[in-house]
């Protein structure tokens, strides 16, 4: 099956994850983390994409970011993936790609999905075993509950309707972060993500639909329905 060419549209938010292979670490220590997030910060500014939230794991990044144009995400993540791999090769006295296979990323409606997606960036060091998400050092959580502040992270519109003050946003963040997301959204998100669907309502998808011939949803399982001899 061809593959489809990846979705990015410039003024919506973009889930994107890169993943390493299993056995080769994207990062050893956090010198590693640190050169990565400087390069992140970097990139995106050159590219003029603001970053909403992150979350640096052994074997994956996620970001959740929205480009100023529709090559913004793919120049930032070009960027970056010369700039890193080649430091972290200098550092690590090896060679070639720290990538599994390129970038994978989903166009979603923030109405919907913004603060869900952040949800789900921020508490993926509970899926790799780390016990407390607010207390990982290598992710925006902390940032988005008041514990810390990033400068290379935007605020989204849709986390500033969370509440008047910055007081009443953390504390409601953080309310919905303690908050595990079900099954069927993680399952949801991560399926748009990997397989490059576009995630929102019927009415969002129809609407970007106006911007591209690219198929924004998955086919209808099974086969069409049969007309019987006859039939109108």
């Amino acid at each position: 099956m061809a593959r489809l060419p990846r979705l990015s549209l410039g003024g919506h938010p973009h889930l994107v994850i890169q993943r390493g292979f299993p056995a080769q670490p994207l990062f050893v220590d956090d010198d590693d983390r640190r050169l990565f997030l400087s390069t992140l910060a970097e990139a995106a500014r050159a590219q003029h994409v603001a970053v909403h939230a992150y979350v640096l794991l052994d074997t994956e990044v996620q970001l959740l970011a929205t480009p100023k144009d529709e090559s913004g995400i793919g120049r930032m993540m070009q960027a970056i993936g010369r700039a890193y791999v080649a430091a972290f090769n200098r550092r690590h006295g090896r060679s070639g790609t720290l990538w599994q296979a390129r970038y994978r990323a989903c166009v979603l409606e923030a109405e919907l999905y913004l603060v869900a997606c952040m949800r789900h960036v921020e508490s993926r060091p509970l899926q790799f075993g780390h016990a407390d998400m607010l207390d990982y050092p290598w992710s925006s959580a902390a940032h988005h509950v008041g514990r810390q502040s990033l400068p290379f992270i935007t605020e989204h519109p849709m986390y500033w309707r969370l509440g008047n003050t910055p007081f009443e946003r953390e504390a409601a963040y953080r309310s919905s972060l303690e908050r595990a997301l079900t099954q069927r959204e993680t399952r949801q998100i991560e399926e748009a993500a990997l397989k490059g669907w576009a995630l929102g309502s019927d009415h969002f998808v129809h609407e970007l639909g106006k911007h591209t011939d690219r198929r924004l949803r998955p086919l209808p399982r099974g086969r069409p329905a049969r007309r019987h001899a006859g039939s109108a």
